[in-house]
């Protein structure tokens, strides 16, 4: 975000794959559709993974590096194989005998064509649970059922000449032994939960404002949760890591008369500063008609019913850097004022004023018409694939999680015509994790088959998280902060449909980390289409509240994943911050096929911000500042280019495109550093690219041009952007 901004103040992938549209999909499409208007049945336990961490053996390994134990150790990123022969066998010992659900097999290259899956109480005796002479490969997801301690995988023919290869061999089910970590329970002292009749509503939320409101790197975390019902009379100020949501079904069950406010007077009415927190599931009845939300990067405003009007703008109208509306109705008008760009999905509107930059919009009902580059309107009447954002919500007196379901070429809110379509988790099958839970017992919450609810607070972990099981949902409240230590992971989504993960921040530790976050693993080929997992106001962050380095933030392995709403950022101001001190080349690496990136925010790293090497990708909204702290041209020199692009396609891809992208450059160490471009691609006929702009702020270094060798030059120090409306 800009300090200073100068505007007036108002691996191998996979190959096409055929159309989806079978009649398996749209059996299934009407089986979903008649599920929504079933009543709803108890909640049952989720199977547990016994097989994670238990003894392995094998007929025989390739060598040293690959020992069976590899395939159940929880990384997608380790494997078993044998020797170049037939038969061999994998097993696994649970320790005690279990009834077994499923079996899941993510077969490398070299798999099983022939195989069985077998049981036995002994290890001598066997059963056959499933066999198979046609297998494909790839991941394999067996049911089962039977009563064994033991498992066995048992080759018999081979699809490559080399040995059998498993990433991971996953047994299901109930029993095993070891403890039982318990789901549910209380929500922990920072989760702060009001009804109509607490009484002092409005102090305490004025004793949470006066802590937060300038705790830009404090560690402080903050949920405020108001259960279905009227409140009369409050102005809700809500500073850093500080979160309100209603406990509604609906935005509509929770009404507040008054005000959810996010003013600039901490930083003397300059917004650009104002991150970190968020407002959801509220309707409001502003008291002057209109609501005040002048926020900058990651501080979404999601399933939003303000009946009236939104200024995006603090008041006296000083600057303000970007923001993210979703699945929200605001009757009035949106004044947009000194936003220099902002991204509004799946929303209805009643107008919207004044486009300093770069505003985007995708399934809005009331947006602008398209008009980019005067007035910077990009608009767009669908949204292509989304899928809402989890959120805790009241049945009765019981904390359930509901799951919005899949929308596709989605417009309007997806609760506006009654019940929103999704599903219900209760809380009894989450892990409520709280400050001091350490990174194994959060993956032993995962292994039983729990989902993860991470309460307020900041979360140290030693180990990666491993998110290995499909349709697993992770939800932080109150900005949860995961800091990897001994330079880790943090978390690692597996190969599987539908996690979703949302509403928490990953901050680089001291020791250099990989990555931060990992959606899948290398390489996969799977189709993900159907279910795919989404990342939702999920942040990344390098520096700023301390020393902190990773060589990538996020990187995206699985295909068709939904990034919806991210801000990764190399911190500029803060602890810890300096060319080296904070060193993080690559914010955003994408390797999946069929990613669609919805408010793409990623900003300030060493090298590339974005490098994209997956096919057919797509991004609405995408917005961006190169490294202030480059120390000189040499610094950022790319070969032959000056500068590393914000936004770089590879070579290699045939099919891409993005609408409504900004790429911003303030180098205030070396004002003279010039940069080639802000978008590098391949000129190709898929690749194609609507409303893009370059801005140098106040003449602090300058672009030669706005996409490869196309756009005019920024220059000067007049702040006006450099577009192209359609590429090539």
């Amino acid at each position: 975000m800009p300090l200073l901004s100068a505007h007036p103040p108002h691996p191998a992938r996979r190959v096409s794959r055929p159309s989806r549209l079978t009649v398996a999909s749209l059996a299934a499409a009407l089986v979903a559709a008649l599920l929504v208007l079933l009543p709803s049945t108890a909640a049952t336990a989720a199977p547990t993974l016994l097989s994670q961490g238990k003894p392995a053996t094998a007929s025989s390994s390739e060598g040293a590096g690959t020992p069976a134990s590899a395939a159940v150790d929880g990384s997608n990123g380790t494997r078993w194989s044998s020797q170049f022969a037939d038969p061999q066998w994998i097993q696994v010992d649970l320790g005690a005998a279990a009834q077994l659900s499923q079996v899941v097999l993510r077969w490398e290259t070299a798999a099983a064509k022939a195989y069985r899956l077998e049981l036995s109480t002994d290890g001598a005796n066997w059963s056959t649970a499933y066999s198979t002479a046609n297998g494909t490969g790839g991941v394999q997801t067996h049911d089962i059922t039977g009563t064994a301690r033991y498992v066995r995988v048992y080759g018999t023919q081979r699809t490559t000449g080399y040995g059998y290869s498993l990433w991971e061999f996953q047994v299901y089910g109930t029993g095993g032994t070891g403890p039982q970590l318990p789901g549910g329970g209380d929500l922990g002292p920072n989760v702060i939960v009001f009804d109509p009749s607490t009484p002092n509503i409005q102090a305490k939320l004025d004793e949470v404002f006066a802590q937060q409101e300038s705790a830009q790197f404090g560690s402080g975390r903050y949920q405020f949760l108001f259960k279905p019902g009227t409140y009369n009379g409050l102005n809700a100020q809500i500073g850093f890591y500080t979160s309100i949501s209603g406990l509604g079904l609906s935005p509509d069950d929770t009404t507040i008369n008054g005000d959810v406010t996010v003013d600039a007077g901490w930083f003397g009415g300059n917004a650009t500063q104002n991150f970190w927190r968020s407002a959801e599931n509220l309707a409001l009845n502003p008291v002057n008609g209109t609501d005040r939300w002048a926020v900058s990067q990651a501080a979404p405003f999601r399933r939003m019913h303000v009946k009236g009007g939104l200024n995006l703008a603090p008041s006296g109208y000083g600057w303000s850097s970007g923001g993210f509306i979703a699945d929200s109705k605001i009757d009035g008008q949106v004044g947009n004022y000194s936003q220099q760009q902002w991204y509004t999905r799946d929303s209805s509107i009643g107008g919207w004023s004044n486009g300093v930059w770069n505003q985007v919009f995708s399934g809005t009902q009331g947006a602008p018409a398209q008009s980019f580059p005067e007035p910077r309107y990009t608009t767009l009447d669908t949204t292509p694939v989304s899928r809402e954002k989890p959120f805790l919500y009241l049945d009765g007196s019981e904390y359930k999680v509901f799951v919005p379901a899949k929308r596709t070429n989605a417009r309007g809110t997806s609760w506006g015509n009654g019940a929103p379509q999704g599903s219900s988790i209760p809380l009894s099958q989450f892990y409520v994790v709280k400050p001091g839970t350490t990174a194994a017992t959060m993956n032993q919450a995962l292994a039983q088959g729990l989902h993860l609810l991470f309460t307020p607070g900041v979360y140290h972990v030693d180990q990666t998280i491993q998110v290995n099981r499909a349709d697993t949902v992770v939800l932080g409240l109150g900005l949860a902060t995961i800091i990897p230590d001994n330079g880790v992971t943090a978390m690692k989504v597996g190969d599987v449909d539908g996690v979703k993960l949302a509403g928490f921040l990953v901050d680089a530790g001291q020791v250099n980390s990989p990555t931060l976050l990992e959606v899948g693993p290398a390489g996969t080929t799977t189709d993900h289409a159907a279910n795919p997992t989404t990342v939702q106001d999920v942040f990344i962050r390098v520096g700023g509240a301390g020393a902190g380095k990773a060589t990538v933030g996020m990187v995206i392995n699985n295909h068709d994943t939904i990034v919806d709403h991210t801000w990764i950022w190399r911190a500029d101001h803060g602890d810890g911050v300096g060319w080296e001190t904070n060193r993080s080349d690559y914010g955003f690496r994408v390797n999946g096929d069929d990613v669609l990136a919805t408010g793409l925010f990623v900003e300030h790293f060493n090298k590339y911000d974005v490098e994209w090497n997956g096919e057919r990708g797509r991004t609405i909204f995408f917005q961006n500042e190169k490294a202030y702290d480059a120390p000189n041209q040499a610094a950022i020199q790319n070969g032959s280019i000056k500068g590393y692009a914000a936004y770089k396609v590879a070579d290699s891809v045939n099919t891409h495109e993005g609408w409504g992208l900004g790429s911003y450059c303030y180098y205030n160490v070396d004002p003279t550093i010039r940069q080639d471009h802000g978008f590098q691609v391949p000129v190709k006929p898929g690749v194609k690219f609507h409303d893009i702009l370059v801005v140098s702020l106040g003449g602090n270094g300058q672009y030669e041009h706005v996409i490869n060798n196309t756009g005019a030059p920024t220059s000067g120090t007049s702040t006006i952007p450099s577009t192209v409306v359609s590429f090539p």
